[in-house]
């Protein structure tokens, strides 16, 4: 019974998205669904993932992201011209501090929105389960009524290994000024904003 947990926050994520931005990449797009959601609100989106099969299901579908398969961590990424940077589930794919790289291609006033997952259980997770199960009974109810039977191509799974304290402490080091929201389902939010131009240095 799937239910798309990332999917579940793209509401969220959406709000969070900075006032008038127009530059937009997204990391380990997967097929596609978020980084389309960015194109229709009038980004012009890099969406990169490392999965030639999922990139090939990505465009096939279109709807207005650039799609390529590529490695941030191996990728150069322009400087400072990203309005907006996500990551959806992908962060754990590679080493934390990718995020310094992913600072710098933000442009002045840009935001960085990671919806990340971290390893271990905390009190929300005893939520979370029934919470989830509600959901998963949810979304294939609804398939079944609307004939729904070929599950969505997913990109490969790799668990996480950072737990959520962890990954506050790293945060707080590497993107000062950040901010680190837990979220049920195994996730967190993690907000960093680059500061505009003119106050840069300032402090």
């Amino acid at each position: 019974m799937p239910f798309d947990h990332n999917d579940h926050y793209h509401r969220l994520l959406l709000r969070n998205l900075p006032p008038h931005g127009r530059t937009a990449l997204d990391i380990g797009c997967g097929t596609g669904r978020f980084a389309r959601l960015l194109a229709a609100r009038g980004y012009e989106v890099d969406a990169l993932d490392p999965s030639a099969e999922v990139i090939a299901e990505a465009e096939e579908a279109g709807g207005g992201p650039r799609f390529r398969q590529a490695d941030v961590t191996k990728e150069d990424l322009p400087d400072g011209h990203y309005d907006v940077i996500t990551c959806l589930a992908s962060l754990h794919h590679m080493p934390f501090d990718t995020v310094t790289r992913l600072r710098a291609a933000l442009a002045p006033g840009g935001s960085l929105l990671v919806l990340g997952c971290y390893a271990g259980l905390t009190p929300w997770d005893v939520v979370a389960s029934p919470a989830n199960a509600v959901a998963r009974v949810a979304v294939y109810a609804g398939e079944r009524l609307r004939g729904d039977r070929t599950p969505p191509l997913k990109a490969p799974v790799h668990e996480p290994d950072m737990r959520l304290p962890q990954v506050r402490a790293e945060a707080a080091r590497l993107l000062p000024g950040s901010r680190v929201r837990q979220l049920l389902f195994w996730r967190y939010l993690l907000i960093y904003r680059r500061l505009p131009r003119h106050t840069e240095g300032r402090g």
